[in-house]
Parts: C-alpha cells; structure tokens; sequence
C-alpha cells in the first residue's frame, strides 16, 4: 500500500512569530482550532455563572438574589451565551481542529478565511457581553420575541444582541464556506466521500445547515435592527406589522440550529464507540444517511415552536407529523451505536462513559421531545418547566456530553499528553448526576404548571423542593467543571504521555505525531478503506477479528517541501473594524463617525490582506 523513504520533508521558512503576536497572526488550523476551545470555555464560565445566578435566584420561594430586570437580563444572556458562544464555537474547536486531518489535509481551503472567522465570532462575542458594562445586558430572552425586542423601553441592550448575533452569524457563514470547500476539494488520494469519517460528514451537514438557515435570522435580526431605529414596522401590529413573522423566521433559523449543535456531538460519539469497542461502527452508512436526513428534515419542524400562536389546524396537524418522523433518523443512529458496543470488547475510560453519558440522556430529551409533536400535549407544556426540561437534556446531555466526550478522546492528540483518568471519572459522575439533579426535576415543575422565565414564585404551589433539587445539582455540575479545569491544569506538565495512538485508533489523526506538526503529514496519505488507518494495522481473521499484522504499514515520507501559508495580522485588524462598525451602529446618528472608522479599518485589513505574500520567507 505505501513506500518508505528515509529523507524527511522539510517546511519552507516562512516568518512564523511567537508569543501572543504568533497567536494573534496564525493562520493554523490547529491553533485556530485551540483558540476557539479556550475562548469556548472562558464564555462557558459566563454563562455557567449567569445560570447559577437564575438557579440561586429561584431555589426558594419569593427569592431576593436578583431583581425582575436582573433576571430578565441572566436570562437571556445565559441563552445566547451558551448556544452562540459555547457549545457552537466549542464543536468548531474540534472541526478546526481535526476536518483537515481526518481527510488527510494539510490545512482548510482559505487559512486565512478560517482566521477571519474565529476573530469576527470574538469581537461578536466581546459586543455582546460588553454590555454588562453599558447599563444593562440585553432583556428580551434569547428568542428575542416581538415585540420584547422591538419595544422594551431600553434604548440600546437588544441594539447589542440583534447586531450581535449578525456579526457572530458573519462568522459562521464564514467558516461553514470554508469546511465546505475543503471537504469537496481537499481530500487525501483515495479518500471518497463514503469513506471520510463520520465526524467529518457531521461537519459537513452541519456547515450546510447553517449556510441556508442563517441568511433567514439575518434578515430577521435585521428588521429587528430597523423597527427599533429607523422607524419601519415590520413587526409593529398596531401599524400593520406581524409579529408571528418574526417568530417564523426565529425558528426557521432556530430549530435548524438546534442540529447544528447537536451533530457535531454524534460526530464524535461515532468516532468515540467504535474505537473503546474495538468494532468498526454498526451500520456506518445509516449513520451517515441519518445525519443528512436529520438535517435536511430539521428545516420542516420549526412550527411546533409555534402551536400556540394560532397556525390553524392543518399546519398544527402538518408539522406535528414532521416532527414525529424526525425521531425515525434519530433512532436509527441510537440502535446503530447500541449495535456497535453491543458485543464490543469495552473499555470504560472517560471518553467513552461521556459518551455512554450521551446516549442515555439524549434519549430522554428525544422522547419528551416527541411530546411536543402531539399538539394537544404541547399546549399544556408550552413555555412551562417541562420545555426548559426538554431542551436542556438534548443540548447539556446531549450536546455538552458530546464534547466533553471529544475533549478525553482527542486531548492526547492535541497535548501530546493523557488527561488524568481517576479525575476524569470524577468529572463524568459529577456531570452526570448534577445533570439529572438539575433538569430532572424541571420535568416535574413543568407538568406542575411552573411557567419558564418567571423570576419568582409563591410558597404553597409544590415547587419548592423541586427548585432546590435542581439548584443543588446545578452547583454539582459547576463543581464537575473544577474537576474538569483541575484535571487539565495538573496534566498540563504532569500528566502522561501519550505518544501517537495512545487508542489504537482508527482514524488518520492517530497515524501521525502527538501533537501534530504544523504541516500534519509528511506526505498526503492515499486512503484504500473506511477506517483506514486501522487497516494498516489489523488484518482479519476467518472468523473476522482483528489480527495485528507482523509488521504495520508504515506511512510514506515526502522528500518535497512543504508549502504553508504565512502568519498574517490582516485577519485580526479585518475583524476589529466590523467590531467597530457595529458599536457605531448602536449609538445612530452620532455612531455615524465610528461606522466610517470601522469600514475604513475592515477595507485596510481586507486590502492589505489581498496584496500580502501567501509564503513570506525569513530573508525577505
């Protein structure tokens, strides 16, 4: 299958800085990568924070923790941090990250694309959150409904959180054009579509969601902007406006996205179980088909956020129907999972109960999910406990479980170090129980008739011991997030070495170095099968176990330089004029002067950026 040289490659000297100004510059896929998981966990300890304030605030009866205002705002942060600025930019760590190498790739199509998008989702986020220090978060729920959004007598907050959300979806267009491109163009030799790995397939499905899906929100967000500031009435009823339209284009947006940050996670768990069951996984291309199915049916099921607002009973009856038939996909991928450990050689490490974890909490939050499919039933539960219930079992056990699962899978890759196993299962159980504490009873609340986003509730109703319960294991779950941030400082100089596959893995990335180099591969691998790396080690036997070869294929090495683009600032300074640009917006007529700053600003770095080397060398 391969050759062997003895001469190694050699990378051309471009001008690659260090320290911070290196990390401001790069063009990296793998720092890039590092960014967006770091930058990732510094919003979730905002957002974890905002949630324990909510959580502390409704513990007990007639609580004083927070005013209305306050909370309205915790609220709504807490629901636009954790979707736009954690678990997003967290799966994009691992696309970043892992897309180029599980194809083989040297790098994305654009680097430098790839570090505008990651410089653009900061400053959108930074916008956002500065406005704890601007007079007041925004208020209106992370939904942003009309007219919460449109009329609330604040001048500015949801100002901030509908031009936020633009330049964070900027960002995302960005770098869902990006993955695209190198999916199509930059596989290895070999490598055909049914042969990339199922993470890479939910990348893919994933950057195409969000390709269709955020054009809409944008336009939404947009007339949001507009009705607040320029006086139209898109959705202003009392002068001919709708507000239902909002609702609709939210959710045509919104329920999409719910995909987008679930894929990623069954991305991961595919490449996670067959690995610690030492089985190819049952049913690859079901798996796969599922994953395009669910996205492609995930545009169908927006209005059954909507039953309440008066659809008409065939609509109601239509999409009631659509949203059972997206279990079917659903199920499909959980049978074939529970087909590849079943008989599996198991090894119960972290990565794999995170995604053992997943499994069972996913399926909760799926089957009260098909609940909402039966609109008689969803009447009852809307904008009760029972949603709030709902959504955080398929995005916290799901989703973040998900990651968590990827983070003790590939952290030896990216570290060239293993995290600590004893802390790890700590970390596991911690979660897992402080999840089901925090959640579980909000099933409860919900059936009990406690509405969501009330700041306070009297004594005598039965929700007390509930709301307890649920704030206990809140702060059991931020006690597993210690765990976590102590697991990783102790392995950051402590913790073992991995070495190239410390899993016997399956997939390209291990078949080259703990961390990688810079250029990945010495030589573009040519792939001859699913799981090729695999392959390379195991034959099978008459009865199809693996059986370890006499003597492991060995990937070939290039004699050729490598080409790799260079560092570049223009990126950086691109993304802070739209920053600019956008706090201008805010402050209309006299943010005029700061709109012209930023556009000046962005046309530099995108000129400059044009005119730049690609491979500027050392001596030039």
């Amino acid at each position: 299958m391969a050759v062997t040289t003895d001469t190694a490659a050699s990378v051309d000297s471009v001008v690659r800085p260090r320290g911070l100004w290196g990390w401001l510059t790069t063009t990296d896929h793998k720092r890039i990568g590092i960014l967006y998981g770091v930058t990732a966990i510094a919003f979730g300890v905002v957002g974890g924070t905002e949630a324990l304030l909510i959580r502390l605030q409704l513990a007990t009866p007639n609580g004083e923790i927070l005013s209305a205002d306050a909370y309205n705002q915790m609220f709504t942060m807490h629901g636009t941090t954790m979707v736009f600025l954690v678990v997003m930019p967290a799966a994009a760590a691992f696309t970043n990250y892992f897309l180029p190498i599980l194809l083989g790739a040297r790098d994305v199509a654009f680097p430098r694309l790839n570090a505008l998008s990651y410089w653009v989702f900061v400053f959108g986020g930074l916008f956002l959150t500065l406005t704890f220090f601007l007079g007041g978060a925004p208020d209106g729920g992370w939904f942003g409904y009309a007219p919460l959004s449109t009329q609330v007598p604040e001048v500015v907050r949801m100002d901030y959180w509908a031009l936020g959300l633009i330049v964070l979806g900027l960002a995302s267009v960005l770098s869902s054009v990006n993955f695209i491109t190198t999916v199509l163009t930059m596989r290895a030799p070999g490598m055909t579509l049914m042969r990339m790995p199922v993470f890479a397939w939910m990348a893919t499905v994933v950057s195409f969601l969000l390709l269709f899906s955020l054009p809409m929100i944008t336009v939404g967000l947009f007339q949001v902007f507009m009705d607040r500031n320029l006086g139209t009435t898109f959705y202003d009823a009392a002068m001919g406006g709708e507000p239902i339209l909002w609702q609709h284009l939210f959710w045509l947006f919104g329920h999409p996205e719910v995909y987008v940050l679930i894929l990623p996670a069954m991305g991961i768990v595919s490449e996670v179980l067959p690995t610690f069951s030492r089985k190819p996984l049952f049913g690859r291309s079901f798996v796969i088909f599922s994953g395009m199915a669910i996205g492609f049916m995930g545009f169908g099921v927006w209005a059954h956020h909507m039953f309440t607002a008066g659809l008409g009973p065939v609509a109601e009856a239509a999409f009631g129907l659509t949203t059972m038939f997206i279990a079917v996909p659903t199920g499909v991928k959980i049978f074939n999972w529970l087909g590849t450990i079943w008989g599996g050689s198991l090894r119960l490490n972290t990565a794999m109960l995170f995604s053992l974890g997943f499994i069972f909490l996913f399926v909760i939050g799926g089957l009260s999910g098909v609940t909402h499919s039966i609109v008689p039933s969803d009447a009852q539960q809307h904008d009760t406990y029972y949603v709030v219930a709902h959504f955080h079992y398929v995005l916290f056990g799901g989703a973040v479980f998900g990651i968590f699962s990827g983070v003790y899978y590939w952290w030896p890759k990216v570290t060239g170090r293993l995290l600590d196993e004893r802390l790890g299962k700590w970390h596991f159980w911690l979660m897992f129980v402080g999840m089901n504490f925090t959640f579980g009873p909000m099933h409860v609340l919900g059936l009990n008739g406690m509405p969501r986003r009330t700041y306070r509730y009297p004594e005598g109703l039965g929700f007390d011991m509930w709301n307890m319960m649920a704030t206990v294991g809140a702060f059991t779950i931020a006690t597993a997030v210690l765990v976590f941030l102590a697991n990783w400082w102790r392995t950051r100089t402590r913790g073992e070495i991995a070495g190239p596959d410390p899993w016997d893995g399956r997939t390209l990335e291990w078949s080259i170095p703990s961390p990688p180099p810079e250029h990945n591969f010495d030589i573009i691998p040519t792939v001859v099968a699913e799981d090729d790396f695999w392959h390379r080690k195991y034959v099978e036997d008459d009865s199809g176990n693996p059986v370890a070869r006499e003597a492991p294929v060995e990937s070939p090495v290039s004699t050729e330089p490598i080409h790799l683009p260079s560092p570049s600032y223009h990126p950086v300074l691109a993304a802070f004029g739209i920053f600019v640009t956008a706090i201008g917006a805010v402050y209309l007529p006299w943010g005029l002067l700061a709109v012209g700053t930023g556009a000046v600003i962005t046309m530099w770095g995108l000129f400059g950026w044009s005119m730049e080397s690609l491979t500027r060398r050392e001596h030039e």
